[in-house]
């Protein structure tokens, strides 16, 4: 009862940054958009010569995909969801990094995750995440940031000070300088929190705008928190707790932001184009990539719940043979006849699906099946004559 009271109280102070007394047919009305912004300050211009050296970093890194029709795409959800006026001044660079992260600096500089866009299952689900970024950025939450660090680390350094001559003087000042300092630390942390709730209003308010599904921003969170559970499931971990906030944490639970954002979906009315061919599109010449490289974390169980996910949309020869793939790779006894059925239905769809060939006649032979492994493997190597491996194969499927 307890934790259920604290998740409610959690939500409504997050609703509260909307405003009690929003007209509920203008709430989610954005601003007029001034104009391209330049730094005002020292502070701020401080800021932009650092963001501008790690953008010149970023673009020229080895990370760096740089698919045309990638990027374009990805560039036309941004623009759709905040508007071409707003969006024309962003810089997106997509980065094959498999983890569900993206990120927008005070520059204009946004970096877009492979992991993140492997995780999202349409062009709303992908809206709502570069919206909240880009909220960050247009509400100049970075300077905010960066200024309440900076005040708080002055009361820190004079509170030392203070609690320095207080014990001089036999007061004992060291004690209450550290609860202080959780305190200040604390309150930081808070403000953080708080940001995050206003870029999550802000950039629903984006998605509501441009006619997206709205209840697609909380179902990304309701994945995120489910995919967590998995892996630490798979891993004999505790789950996390996402009935209250770590008095620490910069960012509200998943569970709060997935409430949240339910309850403003069902505040707007219509809205309901999703772009999941589109997406599936954009993502169709990657998806292998990004598949293999999910894998490669060594995440069995929360990737086994992500790619279930995506195929609870309808199942690609992709999305089967990369689940081929997990199960093989695992290699427990068990899991190698499940890696062959997924290979063979992979092939059902896809008949010159040359890895799934290879996978299962691997699988096939580490289950002593070895005249069929042949034979299967025997079509991956027509199929893939100068592949890297084919000499090793060519030495597994030679009589003896």
């Amino acid at each position: 009862m307890r934790r259920s009271l604290a998740r409610i109280a959690l939500v409504a102070a997050a609703l509260t940054l909307i405003g009690a007394t929003a007209d509920s047919k203008h709430e989610f009305d954005l601003p007029t958009y001034a104009g391209a912004y330049q730094p005002q300050n020292a502070d701020e211009r401080g800021m932009w010569m650092v963001d501008d050296e790690s953008e010149r970093v970023t673009r020229d890194s080895r990370l760096i995909i740089r698919d045309e029709a990638l990027n374009s795409y990805v560039r036309s959800v941004l623009c759709r969801a905040v508007g071409d006026d707003r969006c024309g001044g962003v810089r997106i660079y997509i980065l094959r990094v498999p983890i569900f992260n993206a990120s927008m600096s005070p520059n204009g500089t946004m970096r877009v995750y492979s992991g993140l866009l492997l995780r999202m299952r349409n062009e709303a689900e992908l809206a709502s995440i570069l919206g909240h970024e880009f909220a960050h950025f247009e509400l100049r939450h970075s300077l905010e940031d960066f200024r309440r660090r900076r005040s708080s680390s002055d009361l820190l350094a004079w509170t030392a000070v203070m609690g320095a001559l207080a014990a001089s003087y036999g007061s004992g000042g060291g004690p209450a300088y550290g609860d202080y300092t959780i305190f200040v630390f604390g309150a930081v942390a808070r403000f953080n929190r708080d940001q995050e709730r206003a870029a999550d209003i802000r950039g629903f308010g984006y998605m509501a705008a441009a006619g997206y599904r709205p209840s697609a921003a909380s179902e990304v969170w309701r994945s995120a928190m489910n995919e967590a559970d998995a892996t630490s499931a798979g891993r004999a971990l505790r789950s996390r707790r996402y009935d209250g906030v770590a008095f620490f944490a910069s960012h509200p639970t998943d569970l709060e932001r997935a409430d949240t954002l339910s309850i403003l979906a069902n505040r707007v009315s219509g809205g309901e184009f999703e772009g999941r061919s589109a997406y599936q599109a954009a993502m169709a010449p990657w998806i292998d990539q990004f598949l293999a490289d999910q894998i490669k974390l060594n995440d069995f169980s929360g990737s086994e719940y992500l790619i279930t996910r995506l195929g609870s949309e309808g199942w690609t020869a992709a999305l089967l043979f990369a689940r081929g793939e997990l199960y093989r790779l695992r290699a427990n006894p068990r899991d190698l006849p499940n890696a062959v059925d997924f290979y063979r239905q992979a092939l059902e769809l896809n008949s010159e699906l040359s890895g799934a060939y290879r996978g299962m006649g691997l699988s096939l032979m580490r289950m002593d099946r070895k005249t069929e492994a042949a034979s299967v493997l025997a079509r991956y190597l027509q199929l893939k004559p100068d592949a890297p491996d084919a000499e090793m194969i060519r030495s597994l499927v030679a009589p003896q």
